[in-house]
C-alpha cells in the first residue's frame, strides 16, 4: 500500500499538522533541530505523508535568493526533511522530495539546499549536485565567505540552467544557520 502524500502551503496547515511536523523534525534531528531551523522551513510549500500512527514524512521548499554571476536567482531552497525512524529508508524521503523537486523545476530558477552527511545520499541519487564552488552570504556587514558551508550545499539548476563553479553563489540573509 503507498501512503498518500500531500502538498500545501504553510497558510493551509492547521496547527496539529504543525506540531506534528516539529515533533518529527525534533525527533528525527535529535534534538539538534532550533527554532531558527524551524522558521526557516515555513512560509512555502510542505510535503506531508501520514500512516495510521501520525505523520510519518516531512519536507518543505521556501523561496530564497541566492545571486551567481551577477543575477539574484528565485530559489527553491529545501528545508526540514526528516522520515519517522520506523520507516526511514522505505522511499518515503524519495517520495517527499520528488513532490519538493516539481515544485523547484516547474516554479523556481534554482534549487538548493544544506545536506548533512547522512543526508547527502538521498540528494546526491536524485541528481541534486553538490556545489564544488564558493559559500557566500549577504550579511548586514556586506558579502562574507562560509567556508564552513561549502561542500554542503548541494544544487538543482532548474529554469536557470547550468552555474559555473567558479563563481560564488551568494546567499540572501538570515538568522541561524544561512544556508
Amino acid at each position: 500500500m503507498t501512503l498518500p502524500l500531500r502538498t500545501a502551503h504553510t497558510a493551509d496547515l492547521d496547527p496539529a499538522d504543525l506540531r506534528a511536523a516539529r515533533a518529527l523534525l525534533d525527533e528525527a534531528f535529535d534534538g539538534g533541530f532550533g527554532d531558527e531551523d524551524w522558521d526557516h522551513g515555513l512560509g512555502g510549500m510542505h510535503a506531508l505523508v501520514h500512516d495510521d500512527a501520525g505523520l510519518a514524512a516531512h519536507g518543505s521548499v521556501v523561496m530564497r535568493r541566492i545571486r551567481h554571476r551577477g543575477r539574484w536567482l528565485r530559489t527553491g531552497y529545501v528545508e526540514a526533511v526528516a522520515v519517522r525512524a520506523d520507516l526511514r529508508r522505505t522511499g518515503l524521503g524519495g517520495r517527499v522530495m520528488g513532490a519538493l523537486e516539481r515544485i523547484v523545476d516547474r516554479a523556481y530558477d534554482l534549487g538548493a539546499l544544506s545536506a548533512s552527511e547522512d543526508g547527502a545520499p538521498l540528494y546526491t541519487a536524485r541528481g541534486w549536485q553538490q556545489w564544488s564552488g564558493q559559500v557566500c552570504a549577504l550579511s548586514p556587514d556586506g558579502i562574507v565567505r562560509l567556508p564552513e558551508e561549502e561542500g554542503g550545499v548541494y544544487i538543482r539548476p532548474a529554469l536557470a540552467g547550468p552555474l559555473d563553479p567558479a563563481r560564488a553563489l551568494v546567499l540572501d540573509w538570515r538568522d541561524g544557520d544561512v544556508a
